[in-house]
Parts: C-alpha cells; sequence; structure tokens
C-alpha cells in the first residue's frame, strides 16, 4: 500500500513528479559527477599501470561506471521509496545497488570489450577475456556502485534532514510569533478596563461613550486577531479606534494625526504591529507631560521598504538613554520584525530635536 507523501517531502527530487517522476536536472548532476569519478579512476588506474595503454582504462571505467549508475539512480524511482532519502526501503535498497553493480559489470564491461576491440584499442596480446580487464571491470563495478550508492544516498538523506530543521524553524517561529501576539493583546485590553473602571466613578457619559468605542474595537479586532497579517489600512482603523479610546480619557491633552497614502492601504502588515508603538508613546511620553501632546503614526515607501513612523512630542527619551525607552511595546514589535523578517526587519527610537520620541520601523515592502 502507497502512503500518501506529505507536502514537507514533496520537494524532494525523487518525489517531485510522483512515485516514478525523474527530475532531470538532479538526474544531470548526478552523471556529471558519476563521469567525474569515473575519470579519476580510470586516472588512478593509469597512475599504477603506465605501460597499459589509457584507452581501454577510460573505456571500460567509463561504461561500467555510468550503466552501474544508471541501473542504481534510475531505477529506484520504480521502487517504493523511503520518504527520508528517496531510496528504496528493506531489502529491495540493497538488492538494487547489488544488481546494479552486476548489470554494470556485465553489461558495461561486455561493450567496452567490443568498443576496445573493434578499434584496437586494446595493447598486444591483450582483449576482452584478459584477467586484468576482467578483475579491473569487477573493482569499477563495485567501486562505482558502492561508492555512489553511498554518496547519493548520503546527500538525499542530509537533505531530508535539512528540510525538516528548516520546518522545525518555521514552527517555532510560528509559535513564538503567537505567544508575542498572546502577550499584546491582554496588555493592551487590561490598560484599557482600568481606564473605563476609574470614568465610571467621575464621569459616567465618558465611560459610555469609551465602552462603545471599547466594543466598535473590540469587534474590529477579533477577526483579524485570527490571522498573521492584515492590510495596513485594517491597523490604522483599529489605531484610529485606539485612539478614541484614549482621547476620551484624556481629553484635550491627546491629538493624533494618521497619514496614509493610499497606494500603501492595502500591503499586509503583521496584525497589531503599531498599536504598542501608540500605547507607548501614550503611556511613557505624553501621559507624564502636564499639557499633554500630539500622535502622528504615518507610513511611506522609501528604498524597496515600508517605513512606519510612530512620532510624539511627549516628554522624550529619558537621560541617559539614547535608543530605548522603557515598556512593553518597543520590545515587542523589536521581536516580532525580527522573527518575521530577520535582518530585513527593524526599528529604531530617535529623540526628536523639538521633544518628544519617534519610533521608526522598517520592514520589505512588498510589490
Amino acid at each position: 500500500m502507497n502512503l500518501p507523501i506529505p507536502p514537507e517531502a514533496t520537494d524532494h527530487p525523487a518525489l517531485i513528479k510522483g512515485r516514478h517522476g525523474i527530475d532531470w536536472r538532479s538526474k544531470r548532476r548526478h552523471f556529471l559527477q558519476v563521469l567525474a569519478f569515473a575519470l579519476a579512476l580510470a586516472a588512478v588506474q593509469y597512475a599504477f599501470q603506465p605501460e597499459q595503454p589509457l584507452a581501454p582504462a577510460l573505456v571500460y571505467t567509463l561504461l561500467i561506471a555510468t550503466l552501474t549508475w544508471a541501473v542504481i539512480d534510475l531505477g529506484r524511482h520504480f521502487f517504493p521509496s523511503s520518504l527520508e532519502t528517496g531510496w528504496p526501503g528493506g531489502l529491495a535498497g540493497p538488492g538494487l545497488v547489488l544488481g546494479g553493480i552486476a548489470l554494470g559489470y556485465l553489461g558495461g564491461g561486455w561493450l567496452a570489450g567490443r568498443l576496445c576491440l573493434y578499434y584496437g584499442w586494446y595493447a598486444v596480446g591483450a582483449g576482452p577475456g584478459h584477467s586484468g580487464y576482467s578483475r579491473t571491470s569487477l573493482l569499477i563495478s563495485a567501486l562505482a556502485g558502492l561508492a555512489g550508492s553511498f554518496y547519493f544516498h548520503s546527500a538525499g538523506k542530509s537533505a531530508y534532514l535539512e528540510r525538516k530543521m528548516a520546518e522545525a524553524r518555521r514552527h517555532a517561529t510560528d509559535a513564538r510569533l503567537k505567544l508575542l501576539e498572546s502577550q499584546l493583546e491582554p496588555h493592551m485590553l487590561f490598560n484599557t478596563l482600568a481606564n473605563l473602571k476609574a470614568l465610571i466613578d467621575i464621569d459616567p457619559p465618558r465611560a459610555q461613550a469609551m465602552l462603545d468605542h471599547l466594543i466598535a474595537y473590540l469587534r474590529a479586532t477579533l477577526g483579524a486577531s485570527l490571522a498573521a497579517t492584515q492590510p495596513l489600512q485594517a491597523e490604522f482603523d483599529r489605531l484610529g479606534d485606539y485612539l478614541e479610546l484614549m482621547a476620551i480619557r484624556m481629553g484635550p491633552r491627546l491629538a493624533y494625526t494618521l497619514v496614509l497614502p493610499p497606494e500603501l492601504a492595502r500591503h499586509p502588515v503583521p496584525s497589531l504591529l503599531l498599536q504598542p508603538l501608540v500605547e507607548n508613546s501614550i503611556r511613557h511620553g505624553l501621559e507624564p507631560k502636564v499639557e499633554g501632546g500630539c500622535i502622528r503614526v504615518s507610513a511611506r515607501s522609501e528604498s524597496g521598504q515600508l517605513v512606519l513612523e510612530v512620532a510624539d512630542t511627549g516628554v522624550g527619551l529619558p537621560p541617559g538613554s539614547a535608543a530605548n525607552r522603557p515598556g512593553f511595546g518597543l520590545a515587542q514589535v523589536r521581536e516580532r520584525l525580527a522573527s518575521l523578517y530577520g535582518d530585513a526587519g527593524a526599528i529604531e527610537l530617535i529623540a526628536a530635536s523639538a521633544g518628544g520620541v519617534c519610533a521608526t520601523a522598517r520592514l520589505p515592502l512588498k510589490t
């Protein structure tokens, strides 16, 4: 019974085109490697027997090695292959190698003998039945079959292990992102509920308005929380809801501006990427400032990158801090960008000359 091939295994050359499919690009590479091995073997043989003509050594080596390789490397596709290496499992694997060696020795040696005899390449007194050529044919067959099979089997298993390691890294990255997202949403929600609780006692109408905005915000966020990415327009829409919530609590101490060019509105970005930066600006920049200030969130394209900025006119960076403002948001965004984009994603925090801080996130611009 043939088991279904898992998706992660379908990129193996032996499995690209089905059970009997052959990746000819890979086979051409294997064939050239076999030819190189055969030429090296013929050179070694000639070095130890310089009195013998070179032509028979080349012909025997090339034909025997080629036929042995063809039987083993092409014939393995007609057996149920191992998903790990693309080679037959059980006794079929060793049987195929031994069969390839036998056919290479008999068929390749016979054909090489006929060619050398026809073209007169043998040394005087030698011929196809000469014991020296028989021993050489057997040695070439054994070396070509065993060495070639071991090399290609090892290469296939190494490729499989590399694919599994890459798959494990992808799963680890996905799990890490899910953990970061699960940390983010409760953090924002608890802060908002704490603000709402404070307003219920001192200003019930504003608390009611804040609750309405919170319900709208959570309704919009619920669907997006199930996806790893979302359009930049959706990210800015939810930022507007969030800033409206904060504006109810802070009153005239908070003003904000959202700038999103139309051509970037549909560009995908990690869900809830900018909100922790906005939350940082409010908590560490505007709230400690008596008169409050303004937050400006903008997006632009620059040198093949998507540049997202969150700038505030708050109290600025603490003394002695040149790159980090306290808070959960900056570390969360930095880790998400590193997990998703590696070196292509980065974030920096710069103190503005007129006061405040500008957080700039850069990630690849997809076209």
